[in-house]
């Protein structure tokens, strides 16, 4: 019997930091290192045979795909210790995998492009130094959309969610939940009102994206900029970090969603999966 693939939709933390055990991010590095290679199969005879890795810290105006068989990594952040720049994460790519994400997408409509020489960012190398230390299956990355259309990404996922059925996971790498920096930084997250309405935010998301029926759900999320609270969890300058989510909401297809949640830096970030 063939194995169909998961989509995870996870949160990628802080910069380098999960990477670096920050005591902010230990619930995060946990979940990453023991909860989320469970649900994708690692070490077992059904681990995926590549992961198709959607990444916030990518976006241009059409879908692209890196298509090497072996990325350098792209150290985009700033003010970390030096060790956050020698971090290495040496799986290889697949230009098979590549062609067929592409084929995919351009079969839906979209004009995708393939990239042979972006590095991958830290949305991709950080999670997946926690989530699959051993650096054994390929990694295909794939930008978000500058357009930040909701419906666009999610027909983004819907053309990928075939990829499933040949064992190809889909791992979005965002923070889902709340990516207001500012609000995190100055400690204002944990201010009442801030909190209610986060807690009303995330409760919603999470009703939203676990739903069974996969058009009603892709329905909904096209209101979700209407939501309390969503201005506050991303705001306007901060949105690509919720498209990947998106992503995998509309790959998941038709069937319940399930999540979990993780404290980190004073908020709570929700991992969506569907399995």
């Amino acid at each position: 019997m063939s194995t169909r693939a998961a989509v995870v939709a996870v949160c990628h933390g802080g910069g380098p930091m999960p990477v670096m055990a920050d005591p902010g991010h230990a619930e995060l590095i946990q979940s990453m290192s023991t909860t989320i290679p469970k649900i994708l199969g690692l070490g077992t005879s059904s681990a995926p045979k590549a992961i198709v890795l959607v990444t916030a810290h990518w976006q241009t105006k059409v879908p692209t795909i890196s298509s090497a068989s072996k990325h350098d990594l792209y150290y985009d952040y700033g003010g970390f210790p030096p060790e956050a720049y020698k971090l290495k994460y040496d799986a290889p790519g697949s230009p098979n995998v590549a062609k067929e994400v592409y084929d995919l997408l351009q079969g839906a409509g979209f004009r995708p492009e393939m990239d042979e020489e972006r590095g991958w960012d830290h949305g991709v190398f950080v999670p997946m130094l926690l989530i699959n230390p051993p650096a054994n299956i390929p990694i295909i990355q794939v930008s978000v959309l500058s357009s930040s259309s909701p419906s666009s990404h999610y027909a983004l996922g819907q053309a990928l969610s075939p990829l499933r059925d040949q064992n190809i996971a889909i791992l979005g790498s965002g923070m889902p939940t709340f990516h207001n920096l500012r609000l995190m930084f100055s400690g204002a997250s944990s201010n009442p009102g801030v909190m209610t309405r986060n807690r009303q935010w995330s409760e919603q998301l999470t009703e939203v994206v676990k739903m069974e029926d996969s058009e009603k759900r892709g329905r909904e999320l096209e209101g979700w900029r209407q939501w309390v609270g969503a201005k506050e969890a991303h705001p306007e300058r901060g949105l690509e970090h919720f498209m990947p989510l998106l992503v995998c909401a509309g790959a998941a297809g038709e069937g319940e969603g399930e999540a979990f949640g993780d404290m980190m830096m004073g908020t709570k970030q929700y991992t969506y999966y569907w399995r």
